[in-house]
Order: structure tokens, then sequence, then C-alpha cells
């Protein structure tokens, strides 16, 4: 089984939340999960989904803040091995082309 996640998690603060998004990522390295951090949140990749559920709450936990705020979007795919190239590879072979503007 490969599940597949897009974590969001942020302070919900008027300043920059740069330094305390890097802590949240930065927690998803003791556990069991393959991540890359995009604009908009960060997409992970796991075989488990107990360990989703561990690096997601560790990330929550992470961020020092009076308020956070986490999102959380899990695509569990249970009878079919995938990945999240294999994802954006599929939508490109639609498109013909890579799936991102010219610009």
């Amino acid at each position: 089984m490969t599940v597949v996640a897009l974590l969001s998690v942020a302070p919900v603060i008027e300043d920059s939340m740069s330094r305390e998004v890097a802590k949240a990522v930065d927690a998803l390295d003791d556990y069991d999960v393959e991540y890359e951090t995009n604009p908009m949140g960060t997409v992970i990749e796991t075989e488990d989904i107990e360990e989703l559920f561990a690096a997601a709450q560790a990330a929550h936990e992470a961020v020092d803040a009076d308020r956070v705020s986490t999102v959380l979007k899990i695509d569990d795919k249970r009878a079919v091995e995938t990945d999240a190239d294999a994802k954006v590879d599929a939508v490109e072979d639609h498109l013909g082309r890579a799936p991102r503007s010219d610009r």
C-alpha cells in the first residue's frame, strides 16, 4: 500500500510563517516518510498510514504558536501500488506535455 498526502502546517500569525513551517518540515525527518515541500504544502509518501498520521502530528506539534492551522489530504490507494511521481506522469501523458506553464 502506498499513501500519498498533502500536509500544510502553519502558525496563524501576522509575520512570516517560514521559521515555524521549517520546524514542521524538520519534524518529518524522524519518520519513515519521503517528502517534498512546495509553496502550498508538503507532499508526503509512505507505506504505512499510521506512520503518516504520526509524522503529521509531529509536524503540527513542532510549530510554536498560540494557534496552528493544519490541513491533511490523503490518497490511500489500497489495491494499486503507485507514488506521487506516477500520479503526475499520468496527467502529463494525457496532456502530452509537462503539467506546468511555459512562462
